[in-house]
């Protein structure tokens, strides 16, 4: 399956189960990360710019409530949740307390 495909419903369900954090929302993976502050915020966004920028595939962010920090991935090319999203999502959990 190339990478950008869109994932089955059945591969969407296995993706969610690894990624417990996460929700989907139409064509697109979303999780909020509730952190100390605003500072730890933009330190864990810029983090994840850093992994969106080496896989060329970049989320859309919102930062509010001065400590919550709203992550939504969906891939644009294909309309729709792919392999690229599940991995981003992956990292991100990593990164984030």
């Amino acid at each position: 399956m190339p990478y950008a495909e869109p994932l089955t419903e059945d591969q969407l369900t296995d993706a969610l189960a690894r990624l417990p954090e996460w929700s989907r929302d139409g064509v697109s993976l979303t999780r909020t990360v509730e952190v100390g502050g605003f500072t730890a915020a933009v330190r864990l966004v810029n983090q994840v710019a850093e992994a969106a920028e080496a896989a060329n595939h970049h989320p859309d962010v919102c930062i509010h409530g001065y400590r919550k920090v709203t992550f939504t991935l969906s891939t644009h090319a294909a309309g729709a949740i792919t392999a690229r999203d599940t991995e981003l999502a992956e990292q991100i959990d990593r990164l984030a307390p």
